[in-house]
């Protein structure tokens, strides 16, 4: 694995920051998306629970091995630009921030219907009955859960194995996303890919937790109870990592996350984290927005600080 240079790292940060993810331009995450549902068509069938494991076992290691291996050869035949650019398509500051506030400003002028449109492009519940708070608390679980997927892993997988590393990373959290659930059809097909993705994020997702603290004391947020809400219900999430940023996140704004969700119409209740702070408010989430702000900044920072003492001393 080849580190990114400090100098690449910088200018993919800053083109996902000035030019976001154009829905123009092909986007490797949706190449990805695309060869996940070729491969499931052909590899899910019903079968015994050891047979559905090792098919999408299967399916879960090629498309991480042929994302690792096409980044790679891309970086051969393109270079620094190469390796820039797939490096910014890794990373998903700019867009999350444009996508929640896109809700935000929806719930801002009373639009409750547009909000739940806009919602839906970012959550996999169903939004079609939620009211305002219920739309800022999703949108701030959907900011403290990204800030490690879309922001503070591929950042970390950058800096230690360069372009092909944060796309794999993306590969794996996109197969998990798809496959990677806990019920019908997929509670084998789809094991192998969710229990990869939580490995993968396991280190991020605490750095993520950290930065949000972090965030928290820049933006003269709590940060007391920022750390305290993070370590006592951190874990109570089923999710080993998406629990440590929400719960974070949760006594940074001084709310309440978690709940029942409804999936399909069907209920999925998870654990309050925050259980003694208020309802989410549309003010909290713009709140949320400034603490993923300057965590992204932070991560990037620290990183790249990292990355150049290494190559000071190289």
């Amino acid at each position: 694995m080849t580190p990114m240079r400090s100098t690449r790292f910088a200018a993919a940060y800053a083109l996902d920051l000035l030019a976001g993810d154009p829905e123009a331009l092909p986007h490797p995450v949706r190449l990805i998306g695309a060869a996940i549902a070729a491969g499931e068509r052909r590899l899910r069938r019903t079968s015994s629970p050891t047979v559905e494991m090792f098919r999408g076992g299967a399916l879960t290691a090629a498309v991480v091995a042929a994302t690792w291996a096409a980044a790679r050869g891309l970086l051969g035949g393109g270079g620094a630009s190469a390796e820039i650019l797939l490096g910014w398509t890794a990373l998903a500051t700019r867009s999350l921030l444009d996508e929640s506030a896109a809700v935000l400003d929806a719930l801002d002028a009373r639009d409750l219907a547009l909000a739940r449109c806009r919602l839906a492009r970012i959550v996999g519940r169903d939004t079609e009955a939620l009211q305002d708070a219920e739309i800022a608390r999703a949108v701030i679980e959907t900011l403290a859960e990204s800030l490690c997927d879309g922001i503070v892993a591929p950042l970390l997988y950058l800096a230690v194995g360069g372009a092909p590393l944060a796309l794999a990373f993306k590969a794996a959290n996109t197969l998990d996303s798809m496959i990677g659930h806990r019920e019908p059809p997929y509670l084998y097909f789809g094991r192998v890919a969710a229990r990869l993705d939580d490995a993968a994020a396991f280190v991020p997702a605490r750095i993520a937790a950290l930065a949000i603290v972090a965030g928290a004391a820049l933006t003269n947020r709590d940060v007391r109870r920022a750390w305290s809400v993070w370590r006592r219900d951190g874990a109570l999430h089923p999710s080993p990592n998406a629990g440590q940023t929400e719960a974070a996140m949760a006594g940074a704004l001084g709310v309440r996350l978690g709940g029942i969700n409804y999936y399909e119409g069907e209920p999925a209740p998870k654990p309050v984290l925050g259980s003694q702070g208020r309802p989410a408010a549309a003010a909290d989430a713009r709140s949320a927005m400034r603490i993923v702000a300057v965590a992204s900044l932070c991560v990037f920072t620290g990183l790249w600080l990292c990355l150049r003492f290494r190559e000071r001393d190289a």
